[in-house]
């Protein structure tokens, strides 16, 4: 099996690569390395994040849903991927959909509408 500069090296070698692509902005290249290794270790929500992140600031809103949403399912708590999800269902224009992730987003972050401070 030939293996291409993209899948090269151990996890945490692939990981780095990921990272210093999506620091550089390239969000294609850093999916390509991510997905091949959220595909080694599915269960780590780091890589599953960072390549939701990938898609959805190259544009690919429905791999970047699709990532999200298993994310949540895991872990219905993991703010963020609510509010990444929120984010992703608002730029397909799926409104209704994306406030409800919001919402539970804001909530699980502490963020009451109209809470007094304590």
């Amino acid at each position: 099996m030939e293996t291409t500069y993209y899948d090269h090296g151990t996890p945490a070698e692939r990981w780095e690569r990921a990272q210093m692509f999506f620091d550089a902005k390239d969000y294609a290249a850093a999916a390509r390395v991510l997905s091949g290794l959220v595909g080694e270790v599915p269960e780590q929500t780091g890589p599953r994040l960072l390549l939701a992140r990938a898609y959805y600031h190259s544009a690919q809103l429905r791999r970047a849903e699709a990532e999200l949403r298993v994310i949540v399912e895991r872990d219905p708590v993991e703010h963020y991927a609510r509010l990444m999800l929120g984010r992703t269902l608002e730029r397909q224009g799926r409104q209704a959909e994306a406030d409800a992730q919001l919402r539970i987003a804001s909530a699980l972050a502490g963020e009451f509408a109209g809470a007094a401070e304590v």
